[in-house]
């Protein structure tokens, strides 16, 4: 199993369980993931869901070795988008490529002070298409811009300003205990319509951009450029391109 699953006072958390490859985002982890949210968002007795991971690194982006389909992927960041339960993400560690697409797919992120994070597409060949679904509508535009193009790592208290967290704490659990306890207090049916309001425009842009971002990272992960940086990036040296 790369998911684990907890359920306390109705909030059921959902952990990200591989870490001997970072919690990367594997075709199996991707699967399982989905089933336990289909589950949550059965479950009457869920009011909120937590995600969250095991190790120091919440997802290192895609599983090279094993990844799934962009459709797969698209597909997940949906379901969390539009899951009628909030969905909040907890980061304790570093936060790579895809797996901010994760984090900016949940209504709440929140992470440790210590936590960093970085858009390392463009090192490889490619670009963080599939994830701007989520991250586009949510992120400050300037800053998305740099963090887009330069691949850099940023610390919490920027990707807080960008737009990427809600909020960061050096005890990010009891940042978190007043908050999941207010989504205690909320109802079902209050939770699933606020939540509509406020993800209303960033699953039209699912919508409108899914198909066309799917098919841009497809072509992008076939080129020939994006085999050299997958091939060092696994061989732990420069690409062909890195002056």
């Amino acid at each position: 199993m790369t998911v684990v699953t907890a359920h306390e006072r109705g909030v059921t958390t959902l952990t990200l369980d591989s870490p001997a490859n970072r919690n990367a985002l594997s075709a199996v982890l991707v699967k399982e993931l989905s089933d336990a949210l289909a589950g949550c968002a059965g479950d009457p007795g869920v009011r909120a869901v937590v995600l969250t991971h095991t190790g120091t690194t919440f997802s290192a982006g895609a599983d090279l070795k094993a990844p799934p389909s962009p459709y797969a992927f698209v597909a997940l960041l949906r379901q969390i988008v539009a899951l009628p339960k909030p969905v909040v993400a907890r980061v304790a560690g570093h936060v790579r490529a895809g797996g901010l697409g994760l984090v900016g797919a949940c209504d709440i992120a929140a992470a440790t002070t210590g936590s960093d994070f970085a858009f390392t597409e463009v090192r490889i060949g490619v670009a963080p298409a599939v994830i701007s679904l989520p991250l586009l509508p949510r992120m400050e535009p300037r800053a998305a811009e740099r963090l887009y193009l330069t691949g850099e790592r940023f610390d919490a208290a920027e990707a807080a300003r960008c737009g990427l967290l809600t909020l960061t704490a050096d005890d990010v659990d009891a940042a978190l205990a007043p908050l999941l306890d207010a989504l205690r207090k909320g109802s079902p049916q209050g939770l699933a319509a606020s939540k509509q309001l406020v993800t209303a425009r960033v699953l039209e842009t699912f919508d409108r951009d899914a198909e066309d971002l799917v098919q841009r990272s497809a072509t992008l992960f076939a080129s020939a450029e994006a085999r050299e940086g997958m091939t060092a990036f696994l061989e732990r040296r420069d690409p062909a391109w890195v002056f």
